[in-house]
């Protein structure tokens, strides 16, 4: 017997900077199974927390072999998520993981509402999302942080700068 669509939507009006990002990390090596728990703690902390700006958090399954889960989380805007990247213990993790992988890739994506998408594939063997088709550049210069890939002006640094990860 067929049966009729509930269909809905959202007004999304009270929303003007919503940021909506995926994340991914991947198991590149057996070892990186253990770096990909260990995150997996800290980030269900960070979520714990309830950081300013941070308005849904979901798990996402992207595939099981090779080993792609993260999450999917919708920001109120571009200065709460840089707030949050910027903070402790944000800021040391993302550079212990930049400085160390530790067998596994991480990748995000950002889209805008008020207009821009980036994307960073850190130790991502295999082009993945917006890099299957739009090509892969290093991340560095004026592609090194998120804000900047957006397209928009910031005062403060990425959460790790340049500098400090490829210091001597």
């Amino acid at each position: 017997m067929p049966t009729r669509v509930n269909r809905q939507t959202v007004d999304l009006s009270a929303y003007p900077d919503l940021l909506v990002l995926y994340l991914g990390m991947r198991v590149n090596h057996l070892y990186g199974i253990r770096t990909f728990f260990s995150f997996g703690r800290k980030i269900s902390q960070s979520v714990a927390s309830q950081p300013d700006g941070l308005l849904l958090h979901e798990p996402v399954y992207y595939s099981f072999f090779p080993m792609n889960m993260g999450m999917r989380q919708y920001w109120r805007d571009l200065p709460s998520l840089l707030a949050f990247a910027r903070s402790e213990p944000h800021r040391q993790w993302w550079l212990d993981f930049l400085r160390d992988s530790g067998g596994t890739g991480f990748w995000h994506e950002t889209y805008s509402m008020r207009g821009g998408m980036e994307a960073v594939y850190d130790d991502v063997p295999k082009p993945l999302g917006f890099g299957r088709f739009a090509g892969i550049q290093r991340a560095r210069g004026p592609m090194f942080g998120s804000a900047a890939r957006l397209g928009r002006a910031d005062d403060g640094s990425p959460a790790v700068s340049e500098t400090e990860l490829y210091k001597a």
